[in-house]
């Protein structure tokens, strides 16, 4: 393994818990923009449907894809400027 990839490790999951984080605030800022409650449902939340649930599964883990690669890709584009090789 490399030395890059081993030192990247630390930042990497840093950036994990930071987009995790920022992910979880714009799902719930897209969920009330839809109109819905405050709190998304759960799948196993009996009151609401199967549509409302699906809705917000598919949602959220759009949200948290498109959030975590984007960081991620970040991350790796600045250990390259900052080392001059890619950390992946």
């Amino acid at each position: 393994m490399k030395a890059s990839k081993i030192a990247y490790k630390p930042v990497g999951l840093a950036f994990g818990a930071f987009s995790g984080v920022l992910a979880g605030g714009l799902f719930k800022q897209a969920w009330k923009k839809l109109g819905h409650d405050a709190d998304a449902p759960d799948a196993t939340d009996e009151d609401r449907t199967w549509r409302e649930t699906m809705l917000a599964a598919v949602l959220q883990g759009a949200i948290f894809a498109g959030v975590k690669a984007a960081v991620d890709r970040a991350g790796a584009a600045g250990t390259r400027r900052l080392t001059g090789t890619w950390p992946g």
